[in-house]
């Protein structure tokens, strides 16, 4: 069952190592956990439906406040609390493409504001109720979770857009492909999100982002039913999967994704390998990105992240050894942590993984096999529950990323981090922040960055703290011309952003649409654009 008031599935753990407690008790000092609220305490605090129980939806309390929030550090503060504040009215939970439609058609008659929810694993606030007066029915997807047709010879699979990620893959196997899409919410992401909010998979370089693997659809709109064909290719005007792509819930709700899948591959290995220092590695991946090594995976750890890493990883003993043997290859203290996929047949990995140490000798670096790339496969989707161990010793942990050009990127990095370092300095609080590239384009680069601070003595002083910290480094993003959000999304976090991207002309582009799919302003309201340009236009 999934925890009500944490990342993942009751049972499951990542305790942090007795290494990771003291590099933070030494980075950020002892700190002391706040109060978690119980179940019971938080329940009492949800307030009595605006809506009638009915037919098609529950006003159940407990699957009210289990549908409430998403994953962001906010939301985290607010479930711990359980001060929630804002609950959606009612619940539905449809199984069925007519099933949506009707929920629509009863929610325009209503004027009820619907909120779409896959896995609800959204860290900038898409599926969070919002203050008004207009009651809220969140409609949850997780029962429209199954592979519905498979064309095996134009490979192209259709599921309900409710699939979560291990769902997707193990359906697909039965048959002998996959999709190989795989974010850090892997284990609790759907299609459908995947498609609403343009995420990224970890193995993207082989198999694509989510727009390169996304063929179709279909969608029920407030005025009626879309239908998006999946065509090789068109010509014929806009293409319209890109207006529904990245529209966060804003045009209707998603219930079915054609998507391009894979043959599975004859072999997978990842490895690790370093690089003496961040210029030698920024160039090595950069020349990897921009020969079109085909790689399935490409990570890059600067410096103070390899740190961490291996700090973190909680093996002394073997660490050493490997610290020890890279020093004989000169490789020290500023070493960068390359990690990287071979995908293909036996013949192509071997190819691949000869031309790869070619590019890593020219650069300095060395490949030290797959022990460590296994470690890093066995674990890659675990990390969101680290985030409760430390949660439980009293600091904080959030991410943010972005994408800039390559000519752009070591500052935009600098600027990143030195505004989260920076940012509690009037409170005489230090800040942990490291970043890495795991998303790399022939121009740039994605920057994804980890901070960790220690709770403040209150749920609102340590909200406060991470408020602070995200406008900050948001400006440092806006201010270098990066990306406001890569692969999360805008949500509500970053609406204030996102006119610098995408200018007054676009907004007002965005905002027609929004009007010409939702004129009443029921779909999501608040998320991508601010409330103000949901009423008054960009």
């Amino acid at each position: 069952m999934r925890q009500w008031n944490a990342w993942g599935h009751e049972g499951e753990d990542f305790p942090a190592t007795e290494q990771a407690q003291t590099y933070l008790r030494e980075h950020l000092g002892p700190a002391q956990a706040l109060p978690d609220a119980t179940l019971q305490q938080a329940l009492a605090a949800v307030p009595a439906s605006r809506l009638q129980a009915r037919q098609g939806w529950s006003i159940d309390p407990e699957l009210r406040l289990r549908h409430a929030r998403g994953q962001s550090l906010p939301d985290w503060l607010a479930l711990r609390s359980g001060h929630l504040q804002h609950y959606p009215d009612a619940v539905a939970q449809p199984s069925s493409r007519e099933e949506v439609r009707a929920l629509l058609d009863a929610a325009r008659q209503l004027q009820v504001t619907v909120i779409p929810y896959g896995g609800g694993t959204s860290v900038v606030g898409h599926i969070n109720p919002l203050p008004g007066d207009r009651p809220v029915l969140t409609l949850s997807l997780q029962r429209m979770n199954r592979l519905l047709s498979l064309d095996p010879v134009a490979q192209i699979a259709h599921f309900g857009a409710g699939t979560p990620g291990p769902e997707v893959e193990a359906q697909l196997r039965q048959h002998g492909f996959l999709l190989g899409h795989f974010p850090q919410s892997y284990e609790l992401s759907t299609v459908g999100g995947w498609v609403a909010s343009r995420s990224s998979g970890q193995q993207s370089m082989r198999y694509g982002r989510i727009e390169q693997l996304f063929a179709g659809g279909h969608v029920e709109t407030l005025s009626g039913s879309w239908d998006i064909p999946a065509l090789p290719a068109s010509s014929a005007g806009p293409d319209l999967r890109e207006m529904l792509l990245g529209s966060e819930g804003r045009f209707g709700v998603i219930t079915d994704v054609a998507l391009r899948v894979s043959r599975l591959p004859e072999q997978e290995r990842f490895h690790v390998a370093f690089v003496p220092d961040a210029a030698r590695a920024l160039a090595c991946v950069r020349e990897l990105v921009q020969q079109r090594t085909p790689l399935s995976m490409l990570r890059l750890s600067l410096p103070e992240e390899t740190r961490a890493h291996l700090i973190l990883a909680g093996h002394a003993r073997a660490v050493a050894w490997l610290e020890r043997y890279l020093r004989l290859r000169g490789i020290g203290a500023g070493k960068c942590m390359l990690t990287f996929g071979l995908t293909g047949s036996r013949a192509e990995v071997a190819t691949l993984r000869a031309r790869l140490r070619r590019v890593l000798a020219a650069h300095g670096g060395v490949d030290t096999g797959s022990m460590l790339g296994q470690r890093w496969q066995a674990v890659r989707f675990r990390s969101p529950y680290l985030r409760e161990s430390l949660w439980r010793l009293g600091y904080a942990v959030d991410t943010l990323e972005t994408a800039v050009d390559w000519s752009r990127l070591p500052q935009t990095v600098e600027a990143i981090e030195t505004s989260l370092r920076q940012g509690l300095a009037d409170e005489g609080e230090r800040v942990l922040a490291f970043s890495h590239l795991s998303h790399m384009y022939g121009e740039g680069s994605s920057i994804y960055t980890t901070y960790f601070y220690r709770c403040a003595d209150s749920y609102e002083r340590t909200q406060a703290r991470w408020q602070k910290l995200k406008k900050r480094a948001s400006e440092a993003i806006v201010a270098h011309a990066a990306t406001i959000s890569h692969q999360h999304g805008v949500g509500i976090d970053h609406a204030p952003y996102l006119q610098a991207e995408k200018g007054v002309a676009g907004l007002r582009a965005i905002h027609a649409l929004c009007q010409h799919f939702d004129p009443q302003g029921l779909l999501n309201p608040g998320k991508l654009l601010e409330l103000d340009q949901d009423h008054q236009g960009a």
